[in-house]
């Protein structure tokens, strides 16, 4: 079993640690891979999409030839997740900054996004999150982060802040708002090598 994050841009090592901390909680054999270049993500069994920035992240899986591959494997059913930066990556529709800035957004959730949705108010912060897939409250880091202003019926609303999205789920896709990397809690990549092991 192969788990590949991206690593053309973003956060990286952190979700690649959490990965592998989870694993070994598990007491399970699986490589997790950084993903620089193409004919990587054909081979994995479940992707990660960093956070970063948003308009670099997808002019560069467009160049690299990820990003037609993210969408195949999505297509076949491997599990995604998306964190800050991916979670806007994965959506079908932007902001004005969004179109502003032509990003090429991979289209696999039924999500409309606002790029910088707590970002100006206020640049980081963390709060107690109440995640439908968690029995008890996760602390969610966000920095400059996104949030889901509307979404289609296939879509599951995990967790909401000010009115806004900032957890969902769409079958094999899992979108946040915020950093779980972050944190030591690792529930989410707990409940996210869940669905890579159902679908193995």
């Amino acid at each position: 079993m192969k788990i590949g994050v991206i690593a053309i841009q973003g956060a990286v090592s952190e979700h690649i640690d959490a990965l592998r901390k989870a694993l070994k909680e598990r007491g399970i054999d699986a490589e997790v891979v950084a993903v620089k270049h193409k004919s990587v993500i054909p081979e994995c069994g479940g992707i990660v999409i960093p956070g970063g920035e948003s308009t670099t992240l997808c002019r560069l899986l467009a160049r690299e030839g990820i990003a037609e591959e993210i969408k195949d494997a999505a297509a076949r059913g491997v599990p995604i997740l998306g964190t800050c930066a991916g979670l806007i990556v994965l959506s079908k529709e932007g902001d004005e900054q969004v179109e502003k800035t032509s990003q090429e957004l991979l289209g696999i959730m039924d999500t409309k996004v606002n790029r910088n949705a707590f970002g100006r108010q206020r640049d980081s912060f963390e709060a107690e999150l109440d995640v439908e897939i968690l029995e008890s409250p996760f602390t969610g880091v966000f920095i400059r982060a996104p949030g889901i202003v509307s979404c289609g019926p296939e879509v599951r609303v995990l967790s909401r802040l000010d009115d806004l999205i900032i957890a969902a789920e769409q079958g094999n896709v899992l979108a946040l708002a915020f950093h779980p990397e972050l944190t030591e809690d690792l529930r989410i990549h707990q409940y996210f090598l869940d669905k890579i092991f159902k679908n193995a």
